[in-house]
């Protein structure tokens, strides 16, 4: 019996991995960042290097572990605003585009956080 139950798991795993029913790899998209953080007003960033080099930035602090309220403040510090909907913006676009392996880290240091 143990038998059949190998054989058919290995099967259907097959046909899984064949099908293209893999989990997909994460991968940095800078064109999608840039769309939608380099074009969007509000940022001011002088060109696409500069806008990349913040979004990288933000990707090490996360890294680091740096708590969420810390980076929320850092980034509405750094472009001088008190709209968490823009700073909050900022550190999602860049870490779902730039640095998508890091969005499980992001999500438990923002677990919990409330803007107010």
């Amino acid at each position: 019996m143990k038998w059949l139950v190998g054989v058919v798991s290995a099967i259907t795993m097959g046909l899984v991995s064949a099908a293209g029913f893999a989990a997909p790899n994460a991968h940095a998209d800078e064109v999608a960042y840039l769309v939608n953080v380099h074009v969007r007003p509000g940022y001011n960033f002088p060109n696409a290097e500069a806008a990349l080099g913040y979004g990288r930035s933000v990707c090490d602090r996360v890294a680091t572990t740096m708590p969420y309220a810390d980076l929320v403040n850092q980034v509405k510090a750094d472009f001088r605003t008190t709209d968490y909907y823009q700073a909050g913006y900022l550190i999602n676009q860049a870490v779902n585009e730039l640095c998508p392996a890091q969005i499980w880290q992001l999500r438990q240091s923002a677990a919990g956080y409330t803007p107010f």
